[in-house]
């Protein structure tokens, strides 16, 4: 029986009582998951309840016939059909960042630009049913550090989550929604039209789930770590002190991510949960050039240290390097001088995401480097020292 590793991995998602936990469970004790397919069921029998013995003692006998087999490659027809690609730990685009928390997705779900995965992230959360002044900080915030070239992730949910992605689109910035349902379940309905607008903008929609899978209590805790997982940070605007806001916040913390919340009344209910994290050492924030501030050193280290030092040798010239309209437009607008991201945009008439978006790009080719005030060309002969100089950092 051939099946690649996304359909064995698929195939694993549609075994009852078998989860992230339970996949990386199995693969701690075996070499592969070709061996577990391949073992006895019963080998497993703490990982496996009868009914997934079963499944798979079908699987052995029937092999591609099996009716497993036929509903993970129905579901990659689907997901194909609509545009759907599905991601493996060993996917290029699958989030640097997410592989490095524990028992990270075995599988990802994507709809719209999966290259967005891979962007600087800020995850915004808090609560569903925000005061209107915590609405309003989750949507201000949120288009803010979009302009500043963030991709603001988050969950979909009512209040503070629908709030964040609504300020990203504001400012035509990009967004990421995490779902604790399947990609082809939305939830909830009413958020059905956000999520279309987020990826005709050229942002996301993730889901580790089965395509079916339906909104249960137990899912949203558990996407709660992908949110935290793919982001350099996350910013809690308002939350109790028992929330699910606070569980993305946990997450941040064991994932050694950065962790921010807005302080607020002391008689607002809504805002004890903030500022029980503020007491824990997340850093309080009354702006978002509070946090990007915080973030910018980290992340142009980070962007020096993927791809700069590496294109400095490669000697090839701009022409072949630059790899789309876009990029070339912005390309053009700059000099050897440091330019705001504002003038750059106005300059281009182009949506603040995308001219950030092609900055980051030109940045990691090594024809452009951010100096704080702005964005300036590096020449060829200084490509090298701009690479060394962002190591020094």
């Amino acid at each position: 029986m051939l099946l690649n590793s996304v359909e064995q991995k698929l195939l694993f998602q549609h075994l009852p009582g078998i989860g992230a936990a339970s996949y990386w469970k199995l693969m701690e004790r075996s070499p592969s998951l070709a061996s577990v397919l391949e073992s006895p069921p019963e080998t497993h029998s703490d990982i496996f309840s009868d009914e997934a013995q079963q499944m798979l003692r079908e699987l052995q006998h029937t092999g591609e016939n099996c009716e497993l087999v036929r509903l993970v490659r129905a579901d990659l027809e689907w997901a194909d059909r609509h545009g759907i690609q599905v991601l493996d730990t060993d996917h290029e685009h699958y989030p640097d960042l997410l592989r490095q928390i524990k028992r990270q997705p075995p599988v990802l779900y994507v709809a719209g630009d999966v290259t967005q995965l891979s962007f600087p992230q800020i995850a915004v959360v808090g609560s569903r049913s925000p005061t209107p002044s915590g609405r309003g900080s989750a949507f201000d915030f949120s288009k803010a550090l979009a302009a500043s070239g963030f991709t603001i992730t988050s969950g979909l949910a009512l209040g503070v989550d629908a709030a964040a992605h609504q300020g990203a689109l504001a400012c035509q910035g990009k967004t990421i929604a995490v779902l604790g349902t399947g990609i082809d379940q939305v939830y909830p309905r009413r958020n059905k039209q956000i999520a279309d607008q987020i990826v005709n903008n050229g942002g996301a929609l993730v889901s580790e789930f089965p395509l079916g899978t339906v909104a249960h209590p137990g899912n949203f805790p558990q996407r709660n770590r992908i949110i935290s997982g793919m982001s350099c940070g996350t910013l809690v605007v308002e939350a109790a002190v028992r929330s699910g806001s606070l569980i993305t916040a946990r997450y941040a913390l064991q994932q050694n991510r950065e962790l921010f919340a807005i302080p607020g009344s002391i008689h607002n209910p809504l805002a004890r949960g903030c500022h029980s994290l503020i007491k824990e050492g997340a850093k309080l924030v009354e702006s978002a050039d509070d946090i990007v501030s915080e973030l910018n050193g980290f992340l142009q280290l980070k962007w020096g240290q993927l791809n700069l030092d590496k294109t400095a040798d490669t000697r090839i010239i701009e022409s072949e390097i630059v790899a789309n309209d876009q990029e070339d437009v912005v390309l053009q607008q700059l000099g050897y001088e440091p330019t705001p991201i504002d003038v750059i945009t106005e300059r281009t008439e182009l949506p603040v995401g995308d001219v950030m978006a092609c900055l980051l790009t030109l940045e990691l080719k090594g024809l452009v480097a951010n100096l704080g005030t702005g964005y300036m060309r590096i020449r060829h002969s200084e490509a090298g020292r701009a690479g060394l100089s962002f190591k020094s950092n």
